[in-house]
C-alpha cells in the first residue's frame, strides 16, 4: 500500500490521523501539494481557497482566465462545481463510462463554481481519477484537488518525486507515490460535442 512520507497509510478514516496528518494540515492551510497522477507529477491545492489557487497560478505563470482542472476520487466530489442538470442526456453515457480514468471533460459549471477555477469559461474541466494515490488523497481530504502538471511554464513536467523536488524544493508539500502508466496527460474533451480540446 502506498504511504505518505510521514508513514501514515493513505485513506485512513481516523479523525485523529486527519487532525495530525501533515498532508491534510498543509491542504487546509492553503499549501500546494505535489502528487503523482496518471502520467506526470501533479501540483495542486484546495479549489475553494482563492489565495492557494492564485499562488499556484503565479508559480506556474498561468493566467487565471485559462481555468484549471479539478481531479476527484468520485463524481459526487465534483457536484458542488458542476451543474449536473445541464449535462446533455445524450452525452452522459460517454462521459461517465470514461471514468475513472485519464479523461478530462469540460462540463457546465455550477452557479457556485469559483471564478478562479473556471476562468473566463462557462464550463469547468473535471476528471475522476483511477490513480490509487490520488483517489486515497481526495478521499482523505473529502474533496477534489486542483490538478496541473508539476513544472514551471516552458519546462517539461516532472515525472518523479525527485524531479519535482529539484524544481520546487521546500516550497510545497509532497505526497509519496509513482506516476501511472499513461504516456501523456489526460485527454480533454468538450462534454457537449465530444470535441477533443487536448489530444
Amino acid at each position: 500500500m502506498s504511504e505518505f512520507h510521514n508513514g501514515n497509510a493513505i485513506g485512513s478514516a481516523s479523525d485523529d490521523v486527519k487532525e495530525s496528518d501533515p498532508i491534510v494540515a498543509a491542504f487546509n492551510e492553503g499549501k500546494l501539494l505535489v502528487y503523482p497522477t496518471e502520467a506526470v507529477m501533479g501540483i495542486g491545492c484546495d479549489p475553494d481557497n482563492e489565495t492557494a489557487v492564485n499562488a499556484l497560478l503565479e508559480l506556474k505563470q498561468r493566467p487565471v482566465e485559462k481555468g484549471v482542472i479539478l481531479i476527484a476520487a468520485n463524481y459526487s466530489q465534483l457536484l458542488p462545481y458542476v451543474n449536473d442538470n445541464a449535462i446533455r442526456p445524450d452525452r452522459r453515457t460517454d462521459i461517465f463510462s470514461s471514468w475513472p480514468g485519464p479523461n478530462t471533460w469540460l462540463l457546465p459549471k455550477s452557479a457556485t463554481a469559483p471564478q478562479w477555477i473556471t476562468g473566463q469559461h462557462d464550463k469547468i474541466a473535471v476528471r475522476v481519477t483511477n490513480h490509487p494515490v490520488v483517489v486515497a488523497l481526495c478521499t482523505k481530504l473529502g474533496k477534489p484537488l486542483v490538478s496541473t502538471s508539476a513544472n514551471l511554464t516552458g519546462h517539461p513536467p516532472a515525472i518523479t518525486l525527485e524531479q519535482a523536488k529539484a524544481v520546487f524544493a521546500d516550497s510545497v508539500t509532497y505526497v509519496e507515490g509513482e506516476v501511472g502508466g499513461a504516456t501523456k496527460p489526460s485527454v480533454i474533451r468538450d462534454g457537449d460535442t465530444a470535441e477533443v480540446i487536448r489530444p
